[in-house]
């Protein structure tokens, strides 16, 4: 009978090798540059109610519209594996009472997500993001100082041709005001946009700057800009958050075109591409969100944050798996009597905070000394009963000593280097 071959379901991949250690030092980065600025882990369910997010990301986004995996619990209850991160740890805020705590709370994750959207390079159905999010305070240095954060960490990642968009969506008042005039502007030249456009006239106009269509960017070319309609309080909060990354040095490009694909943004939004990626260049990016949490059903809470692509931000970078430890001490041994033995040795040497390993694979005892090579091990303990081999195998040297002493022995040795 033909054995079945069985292979990982379309759009997710499995991460070995130097992917994996790759991966390690950009957590490792993450969390000295995250932490370093007070962002405490945070970690939510990878499935949350449907319901977080038909309401937080909005009813008329791709990812509500198209995208979700969403199912049935058995109960009756609809789930869904969780696309994005900021509406699960505003639900966690309010939940969890985080209001009561010194504003702003300050939280970051490294986390799985989940979309059904077309597989390519750098964009799966199962991806991974590192986030970041200050919810409590509506002061424009939260703003600067989350960009600045993503900033370092994509320096850190090393990720080329990096460029900053950056924009105001204002608030709801100026945002809805807007609304109507970006919508009377599509209604009058409805013929040229694409048919995805002309449906979301109503539901999400804003999106219609993110269209490749011909026609609709014609369209757009002339469409009145939300940065020009900014409130006096808006346009000053950006001005200030502008000013503030002047300070910190970092370069970006003010782009009226920039919206984000989610309903909840208002006020700062920004976006970190790399024109390593190609065509599809975004790396990262965020922005404020003044009204996710009371949306929720939280207190008014102000918030921003990010969200960068793990495998988006190795495409474009140049991150390197950190080095791998040495093995300090390999036990070796031949035939079953002198297992027992070896294995004392393995759990002795554990707890003395020696890294050390013991042969697993049933090779004879030249396949073992050859394998304690392969691992550039330092010391290698040939167990012979009450009596071990110690091997030097950089000094050369061996001495024959009781088996009940080859862990002090290892330790003495160490402490020679």
């Amino acid at each position: 009978m033909t054995a079945l071959k069985i292979k990982a379901p379309r759009g997710t991949f499995d991460v070995l090798g130097e992917d994996a250690g790759a991966r390690t030092t950009l957590e490792a980065q993450a969390r000295a540059t995250l932490e370093g600025a007070g962002y405490e882990r945070i970690e939510t369910p990878a499935f949350e109610a449907t319901e977080l997010f038909a309401r937080g990301v909005g009813e008329s986004t791709d990812i509500v519209g198209k995208e979700m995996f969403t199912f049935n619990d058995g109960s009756g209850r609809s789930l869904t594996l969780r696309p994005e991160g900021t509406a699960p740890v505003c639900r966690a805020y309010v939940e969890h009472g985080m209001h009561k705590r010194r504003q702003p709370v300050k939280l970051w994750y490294l986390s799985s997500f989940f979309r059904h959207e077309r597989a390519q390079a750098g964009r799966y159905r199962q991806f991974w993001q590192v986030g970041a999010e200050a919810l409590g305070s509506e002061d424009p240095a939260v703003d600067a100082e989350s960009i600045v954060l993503l900033s370092e960490l994509l320096k850190q990642a090393g990720v080329r041709s990096g460029k900053l968009r950056l924009s105001s969506l204002g608030g709801r008042e100026a945002r809805s005001e807007y609304r109507d005039r970006l919508k009377a502007h599509l209604r009058a030249h409805e013929d040229s946009l694409s048919e995805e456009v002309r449906a979301r006239i109503e539901l999400n106009p804003l999106r219609a700057f993110d269209s490749d269509h011909e026609g609709t960017r014609r369209v757009m070319a002339s469409a009145p800009r939300l940065l020009e309609h900014l409130s006096e309080e808006d346009a000053e909060h950006f001005a200030q958050v502008r000013e503030l990354l002047d300070v910190a040095n970092v370069a970006y490009q003010v782009d009226s075109t920039l919206v984000r694909g989610l309903d909840y943004y208002t006020r700062t939004v920004f976006e970190f591409t790399s024109d390593a990626l190609g065509a599809q260049s975004g790396v990262g990016g965020g922005g404020r969100y003044d009204g996710l949490v009371e949306q929720l059903g939280g207190h008014p809470t102000p918030g921003v944050g990010w969200a960068a692509g793990v495998e988006r931000i190795m495409l474009a970078g140049e991150l390197q798996a950190p080095a791998a430890g040495q093995v300090e001490l390999f036990v070796a041994f031949e035939g079953s009597a002198s297992r027992p033995a070896a294995f004392d040795i393995l759990i002795e040497a554990r707890s003395a905070g020696v890294k050390v390993q013991i042969e697993l694979g049933g090779r004879s005892l030249k396949g073992q000394l050859g394998h304690a090579n392969a691992l550039a091990a330092r010391f290698v303990a040939i167990v012979e009963g009450p009596e071990t081999v110690l091997r030097d195998m950089e000094g050369g040297g061996q001495e024959r000593i009781a088996t009940d002493t080859v862990v002090h022995g290892v330790l003495r040795g160490l402490r020679a280097i």
